[in-house]
C-alpha cells in the first residue's frame, strides 16, 4: 500500500480520490494551504468510511510524507504550485487529474497549454519526477458516495511504464473503474481535452457520464 499526497486535497475530486484509495487500504494525506482545513476534510472522509487511513497536512508536508503525489487544483494555479514545491517533488511519482478548463462562456472549452498538457507542463518544471496523467472524467459527487460503483474506463496516460501500472491498479482498485493504458505522456491532451465535452454532454443532459471503451 502507497502513501498518497493529494494537492488540492480538501476540494471535491481530491476528497472523492482520497476516500476511494484510502477504502482500497492506502494511506491517503490531504494537503492544503490550510493545515487545520486539511484536517477537518481528512475527518470528514473519515466519517464518511470510519477505519479508513486519511490525515491532513500542509501541502508541502504532504508532499515529503509521500511516495506519490496528486495534483488536483484548478488548472490557474498549477505552474505557481510546481514552482513553489519543485525541490521535494524530486524522484516522485506525481499524477495530474487537472484538465485546464475555461467556464467563462457558460460553458466548459478546453484551453490551449503551451507545454501540450497540464501533466506535459509538471513534467517540464520537474524533470527530475516522474509523470503520469489520468482521472480528469470522474464525477465527485459519484466519488464521494463510497457504496456507489462508477462504470467508466480510466485512460493512463505517461512516459515510464513501471509508474504507469501503478496509476493503472489505482483506477482498478476503485469498484467498477478499469486502468486503460492511454501511451505517451503527450496524449494526456487529447485526455484533458475530452473532459470539456463531457462535462457539456452532461450539462446538456443532466447527468454525470464518463468514459467506457467497449
Amino acid at each position: 500500500m502507497a502513501d498518497i499526497a493529494i494537492i488540492g486535497g480538501t476540494g471535491p475530486e481530491g476528497r472523492g480520490l482520497a476516500l476511494r484509495w484510502a477504502m482500497a487500504g492506502h494511506h491517503l494525506i490531504l494537503g492544503s494551504r490550510d493545515e487545520v482545513r486539511a484536517r477537518d476534510a481528512a475527518n470528514s472522509l473519515k466519517l464518511i468510511k470510519p477505519g479508513i487511513h486519511v490525515s491532513g497536512h500542509t501541502n508541502r508536508a504532504a508532499i515529503e510524507k509521500s511516495d506519490c503525489v496528486v495534483f488536483s487544483i484548478p488548472y490557474e494555479g498549477l505552474d505557481q504550485a510546481v514552482s513553489d514545491f519543485e525541490d521535494c517533488l524530486s524522484g516522485k511519482l506525481v499524477i495530474s487529474v487537472i484538465a485546464p478548463m475555461d467556464f467563462r462562456s457558460g460553458y466548459p472549452k478546453a484551453l490551449t497549454v503551451a507545454e501540450g498538457s497540464a501533466a506535459e507542463l509538471i513534467q517540464a518544471r520537474v524533470p527530475d519526477c516522474i509523470v503520469t496523467s489520468g482521472f480528469q472524467n470522474l464525477s465527485a459527487q459519484d466519488l464521494l458516495k463510497p457504496d456507489i460503483e462508477i462504470n467508466g474506463d480510466i485512460i493512463i496516460c505517461g512516459d515510464d511504464s513501471e509508474s504507469k501500472k501503478f496509476t493503472m491498479e489505482l483506477a482498478d482498485c476503485i469498484a467498477g473503474l478499469r486502468g486503460v493504458d492511454g501511451g505517451h505522456l503527450g496524449n494526456s491532451k487529447t485526455v484533458e481535452g475530452l473532459t470539456a465535452l463531457i462535462l457539456y454532454i452532461n450539462k446538456q443532459t443532466k447527468s454525470r457520464r464518463t468514459i467506457k471503451l467497449l
